[in-house]
């Protein structure tokens, strides 16, 4: 078992800043690709980004590119979310998750381990 805690959520101004943290436990960290996601009120859950175990890879929804970055620290088993530039649309709850595979994190399917999620809100 793999738990996730996530942390750094918050109430923030448009074009301000917030940066996420995901404390994993349980198993080898660096077993494991890390994402991020996000549910707004109302909507389905999407895919924000996603890091390879070793995180020279990244990959990032259209709708965050170029304003988030993800990042992984292998030594304290966590991962984080940068988030700047914000945008009232990126209102949501953010989960991490943990998944062996790339490509389920990746294509949201299937993952293994999901945090209980963090509360983002930009005002306008």
């Amino acid at each position: 078992q793999v738990q996730l805690v996530e942390s750094g959520g918050g109430l923030v101004q448009a074009g301000g800043s917030l940066r996420l943290s995901c404390a994993a436990s349980g198993r080898t960290f660096s077993n494991y690709a890390m994402g991020w996601f996000r549910q707004a009120p109302g909507k389905e859950r999407e895919f924000v980004s996603a890091i390879t175990r070793g995180g020279g890879s990244t990959n990032y929804a259209d709708s965050v590119k170029g304003r988030f970055t993800i990042s992984r620290d292998n030594a304290l088993n966590t991962v984080y979310l940068q988030m700047n530039s914000l945008k009232p649309e990126d209102t949501a709850t953010y989960y991490c998750a943990a998944d062996t595979v790339f490509g389920a994190i990746q294509f949201m399917r299937g993952i293994d381990y999901w945090g209980q999620g963090t509360l983002v809100t930009v005002s306008s």
